[in-house]
């Protein structure tokens, strides 16, 4: 059973690794999920590892999930611990609502199923996810992870205000060093899209659990508005708005990539 997809560097390798937790759409047969959500499962990063796939071309490695977030959440501590306490809307490990707060089941799983969930979907990511970050420094001494992801501009179940068009969280500083941090956020601000360090998001699971700058692991999250590369519905992808930020993403990689190169 495939959890997630590969794609190997088709440039010299670079100790850099993207991963796109919440681009999958599978769900399996035995999820009961409503079926108006299994068929638009709406909180889905669409296209966001099509959006990525130049990275392999630069050397990066590229990890994607199969399965959709509502089976269970890749960027949510195994733990069940909320990521922030603010009064927004947290979904956790094994959602229950959508973001906007609808119900996706006549009858939750139980403890029994979601143990499933994380033994068949979350632990396999993770571990694979582990041993690619380990591979990276036993090769280069050092890595960058960068964790790849996608909001709707408007999610009132978040907050009342539309989101900024990218979003750049690195758990405060923690996650990644500040020269890596500073090389991001100029490729970012030199773009033309609205930009925002660590609010409202300030990284996920992923980018807190593995970003270690004392030991060369620097993780970083972009979040991004979906109109940056999808048509108006926030469904379709749209290759001309996906060019333009294709554009912006190609430089914060560069600048990436140089940053673990010097």
């Amino acid at each position: 059973m495939e959890v997630f997809r590969i794609t190997a560097p088709r440039a010299k390798e670079v100790p850099v690794i993207v991963s796109s937790p919440h681009s999958g759409i599978r769900f399996p047969d035995s999820i009961s999920i409503k079926a108006e959500f299994a068929g638009n499962p709406d909180d889905t990063d669409w296209f966001i590892d099509q959006l990525y796939d130049f990275v392999p071309d630069m050397g990066a490695t590229l990890i994607s999930a199969v399965y959709n977030r509502w089976v269970i959440d890749l960027n949510r501590d195994p733990a069940n611990k909320p990521l922030y306490s603010d009064g927004r809307v947290i979904t956790g490990l094994v959602p229950l609502t959508t973001f906007n707060g609808a119900a996706l089941y006549d009858l939750n799983p139980g403890e029994k199923e979601i143990q499933i969930r994380i033994d068949q979907y979350f632990r396999p990511y993770h571990d694979k996810l582990s041993e690619l970050i380990s591979e990276k420094v036993k090769k280069f001494g050092k890595v960058i992870l960068f964790d790849a992801h996608s909001i709707r501009k408007n999610v009132p179940g978040i907050r009342p205000e539309p989101f900024p068009d990218l979003i750049l969280g690195d758990d405060e500083g923690r996650s990644a060093s500040d020269s890596v941090i500073t090389a991001a956020m100029k490729a970012l601000t030199d773009s033309p899209f609205q930009v925002a360090h660590n609010e409202p998001f300030k990284g996920g699971y992923i980018t807190r659990n593995y970003g270690d700058p004392e030991k060369n692991i620097h993780a970083l999250q972009l979040e991004m508005a979906k109109l940056n590369y999808l048509d108006d519905s926030e469904r379709l992808y749209d290759h001309a708005r996906a060019g333009q930020i294709r554009k912006v993403l190609e430089n914060l990689f560069t600048n990436l990539i140089h940053e673990v190169s010097i």
